[in-house]
């Protein structure tokens, strides 16, 4: 998929051009999907991608002003955009991860293949050709070699003695490399060792891995009997000459070793390990490509079955989550707001076409301060006593609830920000960004920030609306991935549809739902009837939808 979007202006930068797809993690204790920062990154031909440090650029001032164009970032198949932006550190995305789950919430599994073949076979080569083929986003690629066990001392001077076996089975800790792999395919995020070849040890840095619908696992040992976890089995059949070439080259000029030392480790444990361990693993290969990277008719035919099967597993959710419930009961975790007059003059002015963008985010805000506070009310307290100044008792009641973060859906649920702020003055936040496809209707995820200790943490999620559920399902979906239990999700939102409670409800049963009212339609471009329209255009003055 490629993106589409209307004209920027003079100095605008799409959030396409802000989403990476590799993960990171910085020193506040975040991890990133899709990174946004103010640095400059300079592309292969030279040209300069800026990125604003924030995306709040987006709303600057509450005056009454002529309506903004409102850039929309929604991937679109059929354009003739590239997907994916080189710079000379990493990848640029610039299309969304469409759903991976079915319309209960459970997770349809990434599609897994696995590339073996001898020491420098190509197996790297073909994955990334078979990446690049596939010109999709969101794969990941996984190296056996991340998974090198720690060397202790005696080991350490072994291996700068060239008398270490890198290619026996117990050189590697497949126990951690299993784990990864099952958590991988569970949809689950993911710390992978890097694993430094000069010194013979692990990084203190990891990477993080998360939000595959393909994953490329390559290695010496992939089709070993312990990892059969692989949907298909490739092994490169390249010639032992031209792989000796390859590794001399590769460990004098990368890696620093010396001519004598790279024979002799060949000669005493690559060769002997092939003809062992590696070769005889050929028998469970589903496909052998022999002249690795160079056998193009072999990558087109892996690239033509993986397309094959991401088609079979593609969902369509939205139209679905509309029907799926009607005339059921409202869900026992919907908790609504007590409608008093001060409530319903609030949602008057909101819900008014008529009213002027100043006095729209002004009531906004009025009633998520009082939606966030109704919220807190919701988890649990206990009795506690305490001395007034007068020297009396008081019995009184103090929250359970120790850490809090909010998590917003980009970009109406960053509204709600300030008022959580407002009223937990040390809460953490997170961001997911969440946005539509144009051509298939469908949620796609594209960038999300959450601190790396997220699963320990009671989740305040905000949406501005919610009116199908199905971006509030990603949302979810991606806590869960991210091992935050259930049951420490609230879900915040100003206004919903019946068919939005009913889907987050149904697929989620342990979160609640609090809301400020809940109508009872929602028509065929998914606004809420009687509803209150694009929220975000009205908020951030941009130019407004048609309803």
């Amino acid at each position: 998929m490629a993106p589409v979007t209307t004209p920027l202006r003079p100095g605008q930068t799409t959030n396409e051009e802000r989403v990476l797809k590799s993960g990171s993690s910085d020193e506040m204790g975040y991890e990133t999907i899709g990174r946004l920062d103010d640095k400059e990154e300079q592309t292969k031909d030279g040209t300069q991608l800026s990125h604003p440090s924030s995306p709040h650029t987006l709303c600057s001032s509450h005056s009454n002003r002529t309506k903004r164009e409102r850039t929309r970032s929604c991937s679109k198949s059929g354009s003739s955009h590239e997907p994916v932006l080189r710079t000379r550190q990493r990848m640029i995305y610039t299309a969304g991860r469409p759903p991976w789950y079915d319309t209960q919430g459970q997770l349809v599994e990434p599609f897994i293949i696995g590339i073996c073949g001898g020491s420098a076979s190509g197996k790297t080569t073909v994955a990334r050709k078979i990446i690049e083929a596939l010109d999709v986003p969101w794969v990941t690629l996984l190296s056996m070699d991340s998974f090198y066990k720690v060397l202790d001392e005696e080991q350490h001077k072994l291996a700068h003695e060239n008398e270490y076996n890198f290619d026996h089975p117990d050189a590697f800790d497949f126990t951690l490399l299993i784990e990864t792999l099952r958590k991988l395919k569970e949809g689950k995020r993911v710390q992978v060792p890097i694993y430094n070849f000069v010194t013979h040890s692990r990084d203190k840095r990891m990477k993080t891995m998360y939000g595959a619908n393909v994953i490329i696992f390559e290695g010496i040992l992939v089709l070993n009997k312990k990892l059969q976890i692989m949907d298909m089995k490739v092994f490169i059949d390249t010639d032992s000459d031209i792989r000796l070439v390859r590794r001399l080259k590769r460990d004098i000029m990368d890696r620093g070793r010396d001519l004598e030392g790279v024979l002799k480790q060949y000669n005493r444990f690559v060769k002997p390990a092939f003809d062992h361990y590696i070769a005889p693993t050929m028998v469970h290969a589903d496909l052998i490509v022999p002249r690795g990277g160079e056998n193009q008719i072999a990558i087109n035919l892996i690239v033509q079955h993986v397309h094959t099967q991401l088609q079979l597993r593609g969902l369509k959710l939205r139209s679905k989550l509309v029907q799926s419930h009607a005339g059921q009961p409202l869900p026992s975790t919907l908790n609504i707001m007590p409608s008093t007059p001060q409530i319903l003059g609030m949602h008057t002015f909101i819900r008014n076409k008529e009213t002027s963008r100043d006095e729209f985010i002004f009531y906004s805000k009025r009633l998520m301060r009082l939606l966030i506070e109704y919220a807190l009310s919701i988890l649990p307290y206990q009795d506690v006593v305490v001395e007034t100044p007068q020297g009396l008792t008081y019995q009184g009641k103090r929250s359970t609830t120790v850490k809090i973060c909010g998590a917003s859906i980009m970009r109406a649920g960053e509204t709600m920000e300030q008022a959580l702020c407002d009223v937990l003055k040390d809460v953490r936040l997170g961001k997911i960004l969440i946005q539509t496809n144009l051509d298939t209707g469908e949620p796609e995820l594209y960038y999300l920030r959450l601190p790396k200790d997220i699963k320990d943490y009671q989740i305040i999620l905000m949406d501005a609306t919610v009116a199908s559920g199905a971006a509030a399902m990603m949302a979810i979906r991606v806590l869960l991935d991210h091992d935050v239990p259930e049951d420490n999700i609230l879900f915040c939102s100003l206004l919903a549809a019946e068919s939005g409670v009913h889907t987050i409800a149904y697929a989620f049963p342990k979160v609640h739902i609090v809301t400020t009212a809940v109508d009872p339609e929602v028509n065929e471009k998914f606004y809420i009837l009687p509803g209150i329209g694009n929220f975000g255009d009205r908020y951030f003055g941009t130019e407004a939808s048609q309803y």
